[in-house]
């Protein structure tokens, strides 16, 4: 039987299963980085799945994807996992994307924000274009209290800025700055 929310059912804790869900996910979120462990998550686009996110089981496939996964250790991982830790002191919860590409989507009251996360590249400016080209395809709602945001290490924030302040205003969309030292700070737009 598949799996379905009853919104009008509590669960043990009093509160919904959705609710319950994201105060999983931010305790896992803070308290798996604080006893020194590594947190990995695993998306459906990261393993073999089709267009909705529904995954194919192909063992084979899904051995070498993991294996990949579990092994890397990249620049990339190091902003996202900064910028995550970031959004649990701001009060944002992480939640599981709508877009199976999104690299982070998180919520806070009624506000959501969803974003792209780059690395530390050579093409700098080239990356920063394919992220703003990603963050307009994930634009499919007018809601005024979604925002985007656009993560880069501090090697990378001059390509992101060539896009004009009052365009990423007119967009929602947000740049944060990751530090050698995996400081977040959030640039003004």
């Amino acid at each position: 039987m598949p799996h379905v929310d009853r919104p009008d059912r509590l669960t043990v804790s009093g509160v919904h299963r959705g609710e319950q869900r994201a105060l999983n996910d931010a305790r896992r979120d803070a308290e798996i980085p604080a006893h020194g462990l590594r947190l990995v998550v695993i998306r459906p686009a990261d393993l073999d799945a089709d267009g909705r996110g529904r995954l194919r089981r192909d063992r084979k496939a899904d051995l070498v994807a993991l294996r990949a996964i579990l092994a890397r250790e990249s620049d990339e991982d190091r902003v996202t996992d900064a910028f995550r830790t970031w959004l649990l002191a701001q009060g944002w919860t992480s939640v599981t994307p709508t877009d199976p590409w999104t690299d982070i989507e998180a919520v806070r009251g009624g506000e959501r924000l969803i974003c792209e996360a780059k690395r530390r590249t050579s093409e700098p400016g080239t990356d920063a274009d394919i992220a703003y080209g990603q963050l307009l395809r994930r634009m499919t709602n007018e809601a005024p209290d979604i925002r985007y945001g656009l993560i880069v290490p501090s090697s990378s924030v001059k390509a992101v800025e060539r896009v004009p302040a009052h365009v990423r205003r007119l967009l929602r969309i947000d740049v944060y700055k990751v530090t050698d030292d995996d400081r977040v700070l959030h640039l003004p737009t």
